[in-house]
């Protein structure tokens, strides 16, 4: 309750991080109940095609005669879950082996930041439209952990850094005193004070995932079935949208969606980093 009283003050005072927040908030929203109370049927009616913008279909037609705006709002849900789910992964590897290896060093450290250190070298989305290729990625927690593979290498450096100067601190050394087991010592005494840096990247990742997946249908790599932004591309550029006028709004729509998001979490992230960080804070 101390955190979400200490955001919302927060989101008062600082304008765009209230409306990021907002707008993040309305993602969700969508992504939850859009496909309950939004509909995309297979009628196709030619006559409807790539209508302009009206009151019955705010961001026009496809080729198919299907409003555009509920094939986003009905595609928010697929591409929100890949991208949490690839969040959680990536933080969840990466804390886990930063906060292992940092505070208990050692052989055991060297030879976990070497495996890391290869990770950091492989080229991340040459590897993933491979595994994508020859992996099946209907399921979105194979899609989620195909995302992640590489991801995680970058925050556990990180978070080792920051464990390894915290192992010294007064609190760690009082803990180890009383004799502490190392899941409390990493659970409860090092992780609330790298909250901060893992709930910034937390966001990120998001972002990071979306734009890897929306890629993967961009390209094709992903199977093309359902409904979400990358698949609208996919079939918009497949429509010729490079070549007319016609489909603007069917392609640069989904764009648009991911687009909003990311800057909504940057300017959200902003909130949080006050609620983490006690200089930041507005009293």
């Amino acid at each position: 309750m101390r955190f979400l009283s200490d955001l919302w003050r927060i989101l008062r005072h600082d304008k765009g991080a209230l409306i990021g927040g907002a707008i993040v908030l309305l993602y969700c929203l969508a992504a939850i109940f859009g496909p309950i109370f939004v509909e995309v049927g297979n009628e196709q009616d030619a006559s409807q095609a790539y209508l302009a913008p009206s009151w019955e279909h705010p961001l026009g037609t496809d080729s198919l005669g299907q409003g555009v705006l509920s094939q986003i709002i009905v595609g928010t849900r697929p591409i929100m879950i890949v991208g949490v789910l690839s969040a959680v992964i990536t933080v969840f590897i990466g804390v886990a082996i930063g906060l292992l290896t940092g505070y208990v060093g050692g052989a055991a450290d060297t030879v976990i930041m070497r495996i890391t250190d290869i990770f950091l070298t492989i080229p991340g989305l040459p590897l993933i439209i491979v595994l994508a290729s020859v992996i099946n990625t209907t399921n979105p927690v194979v899609l989620a952990l195909i995302l992640s593979i590489t991801a995680w290498a970058g925050l556990a450096r990180a978070i080792r850094s920051q464990a390894m100067s915290l192992r010294s601190r007064e609190f760690v050394e009082a803990a180890k005193l009383q004799g502490v087991s190392l899941s409390n010592m990493i659970g409860r005494q090092l992780l609330p004070n790298v909250g901060p840096y893992v709930a910034i990247h937390f966001l990120l990742a998001i972002t990071g995932a979306i734009y890897a997946s929306v890629g993967l249908f961009l390209l094709g790599i992903a199977p093309i079935s359902g409904n979400n932004w990358g698949i609208m591309i996919n079939l918009a550029m497949a429509q010729g949208a490079l070549y007319t006028t016609d489909s603007a709004f069917y392609l640069f729509s989904p764009m648009a969606a991911i687009v909003i998001l990311q800057v909504a979490f940057v300017f959200f992230s902003r909130a949080l980093d006050s609620v983490f960080n006690p200089r930041l804070r507005v009293q």
